[in-house]
């Protein structure tokens, strides 16, 4: 595979219900141990532009877009068909960044600590700094993560702030997408970005509930739950 920049137009048709059709959705090749800066720093633009990517996670592809930008969330909503009350997840770049936007006592820190960058998404009761829209609507919680994958942690990075995400699931599915070659096809005209990392596995994170005294497993998945059974 050639780790370049190469947009093309989409061959596949936009899922329904229709949505805008974008004057042009990219693709860029981004290698996955080395991320070319160069791409990672027009990937950021896009987002900060009100963009809405797909880009790569150690547990499979996910959506994400800018955490305060109200429309390209909706335009993710309509991607995968999911009420604006779903439990979205913020990606962080490290442990510091999520003490800003979670609530985190000194038991689940050092749980936390011990287990990321990994395939675990956390849930805590949401801090000030997280838009209302975004937390459980009941619970006033987040999802919290930090992924272990070279292109998010560049993506992050550069961005600095987390992204609002979501696992890439289309409607008449159960798994996360895996190939981004297909999805640039399915979903090029709803996109403004794939960021293409090659191909991932499709087993999600694990979830753990940190909003309760005792953290809850609540999925099992790709990351090892023992230390929080």
């Amino acid at each position: 595979m050639s780790w370049s920049l190469a947009p093309r137009p989409s061959s596949g048709q936009a899922l329904p219900p229709p949505l805008r059709e974008r004057v042009m959705s990219q693709h860029f090749y981004v290698h996955p141990e080395n991320p070319q800066a160069r791409l990672i720093s027009q990937a950021v633009q896009i987002i900060q532009n009100g963009g809405v990517i797909v880009y790569p996670t150690d547990s499979g592809y996910a959506l994400g877009c800018q955490m305060g930008d109200k429309g390209a969330l909706e335009r993710i909503c309509r991607i995968r068909r999911i009420d604006p009350n779903h439990d979205f997840t913020l990606v962080c770049r490290d442990l510091s960044e999520i003490s800003t936007y979670a609530k985190v006592d000194n038991t689940a820190f050092r749980l936390i600590k011990n287990n990321t960058p990994g395939p675990y998404t956390f849930i805590f009761k949401a801090t000030k700094e997280v838009p209302r829209r975004l937390m459980n609507e009941k619970k006033k919680t987040i999802g919290i993560r930090v992924p272990d994958n070279k292109i998010a942690q560049a993506l992050l990075e550069a961005l600095g702030e987390p992204l609002l995400s979501t696992t890439l699931i289309l409607p008449e599915s159960d798994m996360a997408e895996f190939d981004p070659e297909e999805i640039f096809d399915k979903l090029g005209k709803q996109l403004d970005l794939v960021v293409n990392g090659g191909y991932l596995g499709e087993q999600p994170t694990t979830v753990v509930d940190f909003s309760d005294d005792e953290p809850v497993l609540r999925r099992r998945g790709a990351g090892d739950p023992t230390p929080f059974e």
